[in-house]
């Protein structure tokens, strides 16, 4: 059995390793990540998880792991920011809250699909002008949910989390693993 990743996230890769799986292949999926009008940020990662799923092209025998990340800050969805001003006005919103950072997974392998999500409660400190300034600059919040990365620099930035820290990083693995298993993936010593 392969495994493919349908994700260019080196971060995701970088997590597989950690439970020693590393995919056959890398195919990003390409999809609309727009929110529907109303959609709630837990239903949303959800869906764009499985929606990627089933994007990326695969033959019978190969499993298919894709992942969403989404930041929520109460109902509202906190993607990746178009640029400098949004990654900002997020940071700014972020300050001193707490937040959720949900991490869905799906595995498709022909037409079935596991799927599971992780809620993470994450607190971010109110940012000094200098230390906004200094964040921007740096570029590490390009591409990323919520504009920061907790396994960069924007982790001196997180005082306290409760529940995955994989999973805000991009992939809970836990969870990950036992739907690699459900699925008759072999990991470690198992294989």
């Amino acid at each position: 059995m392969k495994l493919v990743l349908g994700s260019a996230s080196p971060r995701r890769r970088d997590l597989l390793a950690q439970i020693g799986v590393v995919p056959d292949d890398v195919r990003p999926a390409d999809i609309d990540e727009t929110p529907t009008k109303s959609e709630l940020p837990r239903p949303y990662c959800t869906r764009m998880a499985v929606e990627k799923a089933r994007a990326v092209q695969s033959a019978n025998d190969e499993l298919v792991l894709t992942a969403d990340t989404t930041v929520a800050l109460g109902r509202r969805i906190l993607g990746k920011p178009h640029d400098m001003a949004q990654a900002a006005e997020y940071l700014v919103a972020l300050g001193g809250r707490r937040h959720q950072v949900i991490t869905a997974v799906a595995l498709r392998l022909g037409d079935q699909i596991w799927e599971r999500d992780v809620v993470t409660a994450v607190k971010f400190k109110r940012l000094s002008d200098d230390e906004l300034n200094w964040y921007l600059q740096s570029g590490e919040w390009e591409g990323k949910a919520g504009a920061y990365g907790i396994q960069g620099a924007a982790g001196a930035f997180v005082p306290w989390i409760s529940g995955s820290f994989s999973a805000v990083v991009g992939l809970p693995l836990a969870e990950t693993a036992n739907l690699l298993r459900a699925a008759g993936y072999p990991l470690g010593k198992e294989a």
